[in-house]
């Protein structure tokens, strides 16, 4: 009798062993072989019925989704006005294991709003048999609610075994050990699984192959760059004959919004903004016209829909849209484009480790590409490592954290590790950069199945200050990244970019994210903000102080220097002069700062405000779960916020120029010397005449040379990219405590 234990441990082969082989004897015992690992799932979504009401109308907008293991692995489309849907929608799934049974969630869309939860089912694919048609019928429920019907979801589902070799190891294992009536030696038996072995592992290295090809995996396959013109002969919604219109699109999950044109029925946006093409064959864009109503429900316009796969790509496509169940039509561009550089790996799979990658990257962002594709401004590379010391989100005093990475309107998800304060992902993201200016923003959340997320922490990065290939423990912010929460989490990131393209990019308007939390009033940002605007206000009220006090001969010898450099300056005045003293200001602050004679002060009166606002947000956040504000008062509250918003952009302004002068980013105020060298050098050449002709001849034919041109300030586009005060708090990075440092606890634990 030989134990299958040792034929294992001497052959390494995958297989559970429970049992010992009877080779003298005539019983036809099998060893029960290991779950080969992976399998196929194919299921078509057949339809719904009698689902629950979540709409105001009595119907609901609903579609589904599907998780294994917490990953979201299939959406479906969303099936309008309808509690009987028919989707008939197929979805191929790799399943790792049998264990982690399917989860099926059900949603109602609200567009601009959180999509109402309709019920959810679990399907145990342990139940399936394999390579059978399977018709399943789920009942859906609320865990909150389990007495409440919701109606039922019917699927179609097979499941079959991952096609290959690993069929070819199965039958050869099972004729090896199927030999009845003979006696088989010790030798033969393991000469046997060596043969065994040498056909798995052939399995097991084009597994690994293949799953080396699903590790590093291209996101979405396109970007769809959309150009919102304007919109012709609107239907007037208001008492006044007129409309305040804007403008919702919606390409799957992702989602934009328009800024509100008041008082037209023919409104001019000229706004962009690009979607990320997943499908292949394309996709439905869902736009929606809307009127603006204070106090109360906005006012339905029309709909219309733009057809993706009917547009050739690489070419930009004008369409006049009629507006459906509605009145006017508007116009846009559409330009379909090659997928960006945007990607999830495991940390194995690492492209700048890849030396013949990493040389094609370089080639690609080098000097010498200074004007192909000038949108491409730069590569990064994430790597997520792990998180120390979480925050315990659960009951259990454990957390399910996984971790977002965004950029811009690119976000990139982790998995979940579960059970876990101290969880380690291991991946890496590589994301396109359009623009240098950016700031990386990391987000760590427990998963909840049955509601939305919970906030663990969070680090903003801006790309500029990013030092390549350094490991760094990052300390978790709270939600306003004013103060710290508790948890460090290990990145490494490199970044590398074209200079020359980067400083095109910051004359070009920034870009809008899709998704950004809508302003609420707020005493304590009311109050910042104010207080903001008054430290810029005040310092002109200064200088205004101290030349007055030069005319008042306070000091003689300070007016007297003040008179004589008044004298000259009037007398020698020339243009060029206003760049030239700016420049020199530049480079005063600058060898100020590499001197060691810093001037720039941390700002602990914003830092201060901040906590507090903090503290009120938390407050207003429990309020809020007791019962909104009345209706009566929205059009006030609509008023502060307006008030609050012009405070806060007037204060960013000044903010702005003061960091611009005061070496804030670096490769701003270099780029803002360039550009103070180079007008000084024109209006010292040029006579200034020429100039405004030159000027004025552009402002006055630009619209004739590109009708659909996107307005834009290259002085405010710049500004837009130095960071305010708030800003500089909020990306500051925090000390880590030692006492989070593992090395640390083991001393200590030593000691």
């Amino acid at each position: 009798m030989l134990d299958s234990c040792k034929l294992k441990s001497a052959c390494n082969l995958p297989f559970i062993c429970n049992k010992k082989i009877n080779t003298a004897g005539t019983s036809n015992a099998e060893v029960p072989l290991a779950d080969p690992g992976m399998y196929q799932l194919n299921i078509t979504l057949r339809r719904g019925q009698s689902l629950a009401a979540r709409d105001r109308g009595g119907t609901s907008d609903p579609y589904v989704k599907f998780k294994i293991g917490g990953k979201e692995v299939f959406r479906s489309k969303i099936i309008h006005k309808n509690l009987n849907p028919v989707w008939e929608e197929k979805a191929c799934i790799l399943v790792d294991h049998l264990r982690e049974p399917l989860y099926i969630k059900v949603f109602d869309y609200d567009f601009g709003l959180q999509d109402d939860f309709m019920g959810s089912a679990f399907l145990d694919l342990t139940q399936l048999e394999l390579n059978r048609p399977t018709d399943v019928t789920l009942t859906l429920k609320d865990p909150h609610y389990p007495d409440h019907d919701l109606g039922i979801i019917l699927l179609s589902v097979i499941l079959t075994p991952k096609e290959g070799e690993s069929r070819d190891v199965t039958m050869l294992m099972r004729k090896s050990w199927k030999r009845s009536s003979k006696e088989l030696s010790e030798n033969e038996v393991v000469g046997s699984y060596f043969s065994v072995k040498s056909l798995f592992w052939r399995f097991q290295t084009q597994s690994l192959r293949l799953s080396d090809l699903h590790r590093k995996s291209h996101l979405w396959r396109g970007i769809v760059s959309i150009t919102l013109i304007e919109g012709r002969d609107l239907k007037a919604m208001d008492s006044n004959g007129l409309s305040d219109p804007y403008v919702k699109f919606r390409l799957g999950h992702q989602k934009y919004k328009s800024k509100i044109m008041p008082k037209t029925l023919n409104p001019q946006w000229r706004e962009q903004f690009d979607f990320h093409l997943y499908e292949e064959r394309g996709g439905i864009i869902d736009i929606t016209a809307w009127d603006k109503d204070a106090g109360k429900r906005d006012d339905f316009i029309g709909r219309c829909q733009v057809d993706l796969s009917a547009l050739s790509r690489e070419q930009t496509h004008k369409l006049e849209l009629q507006l459906e169940e509605g009145e006017g039509h508007l116009v846009l561009l559409v330009t379909l484009t090659a997928s960006a550089t945007v990607s999830i790996s495991d940390l194995s799979i690492n492209s700048l480790e890849d030396q013949k990658e990493r040389e094609e990257i370089l080639k690609r962002y080098s000097p010498l590409r200074i004007f192909h594709n000038l949108k491409d401004v730069g590569f990064l590379q994430v790597k997520v490592i792990r998180a120390e010391g979480l925050m315990a989100a659960d009951v259990t005093g454990k957390s399910d954290p996984f971790c977002v990475v965004e950029l811009n309107n690119d976000r990139l998800l982790t998995h979940t590790v579960y059970k876990n304060l101290n969880p380690e992902w291991n991946k890496v993201f590589t994301f396109n950069i359009k623009d240098i200016h950016s700031v990386l923003e990391v987000t760590v959340y427990d998963e909840d199945r049955d509601r939305s997320a919970d906030f663990l922490g969070k680090v903003a990065i801006p790309l500029l200050s990013i030092q390549n290939g350094e490991q760094k423990a990052y300390v978790l912010k709270n939600k306003q990244l004013t103060g710290p929460t508790k948890g460090v989490i290990y990145l490494e990131i490199d970044v590398i970019f074209n200079a020359v393209k980067a400083s095109l990019r910051t004359l070009i308007p920034k870009e809008q994210k899709y998704i950004e939390e809508e302003n609420r009033l707020s005493k304590q940002l009311l109050l910042r903000n104010f207080i903001r605007m008054k430290r810029c206000v005040m310092v002109l009220v200064n200088a205004a102080y101290y030349v007055n006090s030069c005319f008042d001969w306070d000091s003689p010898p300070r007016s007297l220097a003040a008179f004589v450099l008044f004298l000259f300056v009037v007398w020698n005045f020339e243009l060029y002069m206003i760049p030239l003293v700016l420049l020199l200001l530049l480079t005063w602050n600058y060898f100020l700062i590499i001197s060691g004679k810093d001037n720039r002060q941390r700002d602990t009166v914003v830092e201060d405000i901040l906590e507090d606002e903090e503290e009120e947000d938390d407050k207003d956040d429990k309020d809020s779960e007791k019962k909104g504000f009345i209706n009566k008062i929205y059009a006030i509250q609509e008023v502060c916020v307006s008030v609050q918003n012009i405070l806060d952009e007037v204060a960013s302004f000044g903010e702005r120029i003061k960091n611009t002068f005061n070496w804030t980013v670096p490769f701003l105020s270099w780029l803002a010397i360039v550009a103070l060298c180079v007008f000084t050098v024109i209006l010292y050449c040029i006579p200034l005449r020429y100039i405004v002709l030159v000027w004025g001849i552009n402002k006055f034919t630009k619209k004739l040379r590109s009708p659909y041109a996107i307005d834009n300030n290259e002085l405010l586009d710049f500004l837009s990219r130095v960071p305010s005060d708030v800003q500089v708090v909020q990306y500051q990075e925090l000390k880590p405590d030692p006492s989070h440092s593992p090395y640390k606890r083991k001393k200590n634990n030593l000691g």
